[in-house]
């Protein structure tokens, strides 16, 4: 009986949910882990599996910049495969909010949140102290995180540093750039979801959207991450 797309979708939530702290350790966790992404892959897409093994060679690789290659690239994968669901069973998110309904937005965007695991980029000109307590907890713990604002540094700076000093993790890089003016939040190069509203105010004052990029997506990542790469670098 073939396994249904809210079957696969379910598992693979659950896989990025559980995934090792340390995928190149070769432990029992870790190589039972890559045994059940490998097996979901390839009942999702069966030229994809290939790809899978392909990049799960290179994490057995002794070279240490081949075997982080191979783990981003089987991320990326898993990634892919959940968004390609998600698009089939739920078509992409597109959710009203209405006024007051702070925490009905928050919930959203935890949602699209907690399954990242390699990168968040947080692009905000209103990013501040009350954004870092209200959504970075949510990012799971050794994933990368930038966030790129503009007009509240004085207040979203010692945010950020008593937060990475509080939790002891990766540094979270900051930095600002002129003349943008949306908000966007993009999930390790895969997905990126745009918020009607700044990510602070969401649902606070007016009704607001949040809505999943698809067609367009290529084009605001490579557009943001130009911006990001000219930004001034404030941490």
């Amino acid at each position: 009986m073939p396994i249904t797309d809210e079957t696969l979708l379910a598992e693979v939530e659950d896989l990025l949910r559980t995934q090792p702290e340390h995928l190149r350790a070769q432990s029992p966790e870790t190589i039972a882990w890559f045994g059940r992404a490998g097996a979901l892959v390839e009942a999702w897409n069966s030229a994809f599996g290939i790809s899978f093994r392909l990049s799960l060679s290179q994490v057995l690789n002794i070279n240490a910049r081949a075997a982080g290659q191979g783990v981003r690239e089987i991320l990326t994968l898993l990634h892919q495969m959940r968004s390609d669901l998600l698009m089939k069973v739920r078509g992409p998110l597109s959710t009203v909010v209405g006024r007051g309904m702070v925490y009905d937005y928050f919930d959203e965007l935890r949602k699209i949140l907690e399954p990242a695991r390699q990168d968040v980029l947080f692009v905000d000109p209103y990013l501040d102290a009350d954004f870092v307590s209200r959504y970075l907890p949510n990012v799971h713990r050794g994933t990368r995180i930038r966030l790129l604002g503009r007009e509240k540094m004085a207040t979203l700076m010692p945010a950020v540093r008593m937060f990475v000093q509080q939790n002891n993790t990766s540094p979270i890089e900051v930095r600002s750039a002129p003349n943008f003016h949306d908000r966007y939040v993009f999930i390790d190069g895969s997905a990126c979801y745009q918020s009607g509203a700044s990510f602070k105010d969401g649902g606070r004052a007016a009704p607001t959207t949040l809505t999943q990029i698809t067609d367009a997506f290529a084009a605001m990542q490579s557009t943001y991450e130009s911006i990001w790469g000219g930004a001034k670098v404030e941490q």
